[in-house]
Parts: C-alpha cells; structure tokens; sequence
C-alpha cells in the first residue's frame, strides 16, 4: 500500500487531498481520488496502467475530484482495459456528464457499481479479496470499504517434489489434500510436500465519518485500519458539527475493534505539525501510525 494523500478540504501544500493505493497481486486498486492523485502516483511511481479497480466513499470534492483528471489521462495513454469504479449514487452521472460536455470519449469501457451506504455488504470479490462496504456517518452519504485477502492455499516445496506427480495432484497438494494410490493407500503425504499458507491480511478504510460505534463488529481485529481524524479532541464540537472525528476517537475505535494497526489520517488544514495528532491516538491506542505521503506498508510486516 502507498500513501498518495493525507489531507483533507481545504488544500495546503504539505499534503494532498486523499489516496491511497494498494497493489494485490498485477492489479491496482485505488481507494478515493483527491485533487492531484495522478501526480502523486507518477511521483512515487506507480504505474496507472495497472489501475483496475477505483473505490470512492463518497462525493465530496477531496475525495474524488481528481478522478476525471486520471480517466482522461489513461484515455490518452491508450488504455482499452475495461475498470470497475465503485461508488454512490451520483458519481457515475457526474463523470459521464463531465465526458459528454469535453468530447472526451473514452477508448475503453467503465463499470459503474453503486454503493449502498446505509448497510453492511459484500460489494465485490475476484480471486484474491472481498471488499465489503462500511457505512458512516456523513453529511454526505459516505461508507468505508474493507478489503479482506481470501484464504491462502498451501504452498508447494518444489525441491521435494516426485517427477511422477499430475497437475491435479499438485492441485490437491495446495488445497491440503493427500494423494493416494489405486489401492486406498497414502502415496504422498501433504506434509512431505508443502508448508503451511500464509495468514490472510485485511485492511480497513474508514473515511470521512461521527464517531460511530456499530463499524467496531465489521472492522473487528483486521490487521490495519485507516480511520481518520480531522481534528484533535479540543476541537470536539467542531468534529461533531461537521461529522469528522477526532484523533482520541478514532484511536478509541481502533481499542474496541481490537485491530493490529491503526493509521490516522486526513488532517485538517489548521494542523502544521502532526505530532500531537499522534499523541492524542496512542494515549487511547498505542499501535498507531500517520499517514504520511509516500509511506508504503507491506501488509504482510505488519
């Protein structure tokens, strides 16, 4: 996972709207497209030709402004890749009607899936993850999204391996099976040939959003959650007029959830100095981190 974006409405020049990208496998998923994203994901090189999969919470302009920006762009770069584009009601007439008055026909084609924010649900799956929606609570409507590597097969010692062995018994070996001969017999045990999987990660991204207790059930003990904290709990009126949460919140959240890692994020303009953000988290959760552009997280040191 690479930070793209850490801020929030009000642009400053430290930070960019926010971003982040996660690379599963050859695919590319982006979840939320501020203002600037492409720039960001040629700064800290990223290929966009890889993008396949782009989840947007909800429809203000930080979170997805920056989206027509990188759809013309892969139009020029001569993508004919088809890309699924997760997100509410809206954002597909938004984008389609910002296409029509430019002329700016697409040489490929754009699944629109809409979301459904008011309840908890598996939005997609392929071969790697599921990603399940988390709704929040907005002024907008708004949900998270947490995306949950499927269960591992067994992994193969190639070294071991009998030159006699089929695909399909290989097969077998990686879903944890033995193989047996015609005679009923063990002929290969699963153990001799393969070591154990390897744990399954999850990651959870809880945008814009109240303090909102009932997410703790879906995001229970994921690996990493991001949530974020626009303001630091002096602020806490502030926080709750504009349905934001606080740093003290979300590490709160984070306790109750009982997850491995918690990165804050999405910081208001009035903070230059991120360190009592910091704070004010690990006092309630100390397994916290910022989020910081450029930071890349590889989920499986975690």
């Amino acid at each position: 996972m690479t930070i793209l974006g850490t801020g929030s409405a009000t642009p400053v020049l430290t930070r960019n709207p926010t971003a982040h990208y996660l690379q599963i496998e050859q695919d590319g998923y982006l979840i939320d497209c501020g203002e600037g994203t492409q720039n960001q994901l040629l700064r800290y090189k990223l290929r966009p030709t890889r993008l396949k999969y782009i989840f947007i919470t909800h429809l203000h302009g930080d979170h997805y402004f920056g989206l027509i920006g990188l759809l013309s762009t892969l139009n020029m770069h001569r993508r004919t890749d088809d890309l699924w584009v997760f997100g509410p009601k809206g954002l597909a007439e938004i984008i389609t009607i910002q296409l029509k008055y430019s002329e700016g026909w697409l040489n490929f084609k754009i699944h629109f899936i809409e979301t459904d924010t008011e309840k908890s649900y598996q939005l997609f799956e392929n071969d790697y993850v599921t990603v399940t929606t988390i709704p929040l609570v907005h002024r907008v409507p708004c949900c998270g999204f947490l995306i949950r590597e499927k269960t591992q097969k067994r992994k193969i010692i190639k070294n071991k391996l009998p030159l006699d062995l089929r695909i399909e018994d290989l097969r077998t070996l990686k879903n944890g099976g033995d193989i047996w001969d015609e005679d009923g017999n063990v002929k290969y045990k699963n153990s001799d040939f393969t070591t154990a999987a390897s744990k399954s990660l999850s990651y959870a991204y809880c945008s814009d959003s109240l303090y909102h207790e009932p997410i703790v059930e879906i995001i229970k003990n994921v690996d990493l959650l991001y949530h974020e904290a626009t303001f630091l709990h002096d602020l806490l009126p502030r926080a709750t007029q504009t349905c934001h949460t606080t740093a003290k919140q979300a590490g709160q959240i984070a306790k109750l959830a009982n997850v491995g890692k918690l990165m804050i994020g999405h910081f208001s303009s009035r903070y230059k100095e991120l360190t009592p953000m910091l704070i004010e988290a690990q006092l309630e959760f100390s397994e916290t981190i910022l989020a910081e552009e450029g930071l890349c997280i590889d989920m499986k040191e975690i």
